[in-house]
C-alpha cells in the first residue's frame, strides 16, 4: 500500500533516434548513465520505473520522436531498461492513428513479456470514448483536460467525472482505472482545504495517486495529508470499486464509495466526502454545517455502522443506524471525509 511508482514525463529523451538501431536515446546530459541504469537504482530503492512516451509522431512538450511506426521497437525499448509502466500521449496523430495505435502499442507491451501498466490518454482525444473498448486495452486512461495547480481546475475535472460517472463506472474496476490527472496539492497554489478536497475525491473514484510537486519543499501539513495511511487504504481498496457523486446542490456535494469490510448480509462500508461548494451570498467564506440521514445516502445496514474521520484517524464518532441524521461542518471549497464501517451481525 501507497506510492509505489517513480514516472518520468516528458522531455527525457534525445530529439532523434539512433541512426542505426531507430531506438530511443535517453538525453545525454539529463541521464547520462542511462535508462536502464535508472531503472535499476529506483528497483533498488524498492520502487518501480514509469516512462512517458507518445503513440503519434512526436511528443506533447519536447516534441521528441513518437511511437508512430516504431511500436514494438519501443515497448521492447521499455522492457529492456526494465520498465514497469509506460504512460502513453495521444498528440501529434490522427483519430485514426490513435485508434488503431492504443491497442496496437498495448498489444506490443504484452509481447515483450514483462508485465507494464499501460497509461492511456486515448479518451481524452475523442468525443465519444468507447470505454468498453479502451478498458480492454489500457489500464488507466486519462478522461479531461491536465490539471492545474487551483481549485477551479481540480472542481473542473469532479465537475467532467460527475457528468459522466455513468459511463466512466461502467467500464472501470480492478486492473482498468480512470484517471482525471496528477495531485498538484505539495505545489505552491493550491489551499490546504483544496488539498484536502482533491485528495478526498481522488481516493473517492479510485484515482491512481500520482504526485507531481518537488518532495523536498513540501509543506508539512500536505505531506502530513500525503501520508495519510487511512486515506490511501480508501484509495486502494481491495474491492476496487470506484465512487460516485450521489448529491450536489448550489452549495454542497456528497460523494460515496463501497469499500470493505462487508457484512454478513453483504452490506458494505462505505468512504462519503462531504463536499461545501461556496457560492453562499452570506459569508462565502464560512464554514457552513451539513445534515443527511444515512439511509437516504444508501447507508441502510441494521446493524449500522462506526464512523471515523479520515482526516483525523484518532476521531472516532461513535455508532449511527440508518434512520439516524449524520452532521458535519465544512469550511468553503473543502472536505470533511469519514469512512462508515459496516457493522457484523451478531
Amino acid at each position: 500500500m501507497g506510492f509505489q511508482y517513480l514516472i518520468i514525463d516528458d522531455c527525457w529523451m534525445e530529439r532523434f533516434r539512433d541512426t542505426i538501431t531507430q531506438k530511443l536515446q535517453p538525453d545525454r546530459e539529463r541521464f547520462p548513465s542511462g535508462m536502464a541504469a535508472l531503472s535499476h537504482y529506483i528497483h533498488g530503492r524498492g520502487l518501480k520505473f514509469g516512462i512517458y512516451h507518445d503513440v503519434g509522431r512526436k511528443t506533447c512538450m519536447f516534441g521528441g520522436p513518437g511511437a508512430l511506426g516504431h511500436f514494438q521497437l519501443d515497448a521492447q525499448t521499455f522492457a529492456d531498461w526494465g520498465a514497469d509502466y509506460v504512460k502513453l500521449d495521444g498528440c501529434f496523430a490522427t483519430e485514426y492513428q490513435r485508434d488503431t495505435g492504443y491497442p496496437a502499442f498495448g498489444n506490443a507491451m504484452n509481447r515483450t513479456g514483462r508485465q507494464m501498466v499501460y497509461s492511456c490518454s486515448w479518451p481524452f482525444y475523442k468525443e465519444e470514448p468507447d470505454y468498453r473498448l479502451i478498458a480492454k486495452h489500457c489500464n488507466l486512461w486519462r478522461f479531461g483536460a491536465d490539471i492545474k495547480d487551483s481549485y477551479t481546475s481540480v472542481f473542473e475535472i469532479m465537475e467532467l467525472y460527475r457528468r459522466n460517472q455513468q459511463y466512466l463506472l461502467a467500464h472501470a474496476g480492478p486492473g482498468r482505472w480512470n484517471d482525471p490527472d496528477m495531485l498538484v496539492l505539495g505545489n505552491f497554489h493550491l489551499s490546504y482545504e483544496a488539498s484536502r478536497l482533491q485528495l478526498a475525491i481522488w481516493s473517492v473514484i479510485a484515482a491512481p495517486l500520482i504526485m507531481t510537486n518537488d518532495l523536498e519543499t513540501v509543506r508539512p501539513e500536505i505531506k502530513q495529508l500525503l501520508q495519510n495511511r487511512e486515506i490511501i487504504a480508501i484509495n486502494q481498496d481491495l474491492l476496487g470499486i470506484p465512487g460516485r457523486c450521489v448529491r450536489t446542490s448550489t452549495h454542497f456535494q456528497v460523494w460515496l464509495r463501497p469499500v470493505t469490510p462487508v457484512n454478513d448480509l453483504g452490506k458494505h462500508s462505505f468512504a462519503v466526502a462531504f463536499v461545501n461548494r461556496g457560492n453562499f451570498s452570506h459569508c462565502p467564506l464560512c464554514p457552513r454545517p451539513f445534515k443527511v440521514v444515512l439511509e437516504h445516502l444508501g447507508l441502510d445496514s441494521p446493524t449500522g455502522y462506526y464512523v471515523v474521520d479520515l482526516f483525523k484517524s484518532s476521531r472516532h464518532l461513535g455508532m449511527f443506524k440508518p434512520n439516524d441524521a449524520f452532521s458535519t461542518r465544512i469550511n468553503p471549497e473543502g472536505v470533511t471525509f469519514y469512512k462508515f464501517t459496516v457493522a457484523p451481525l451478531l
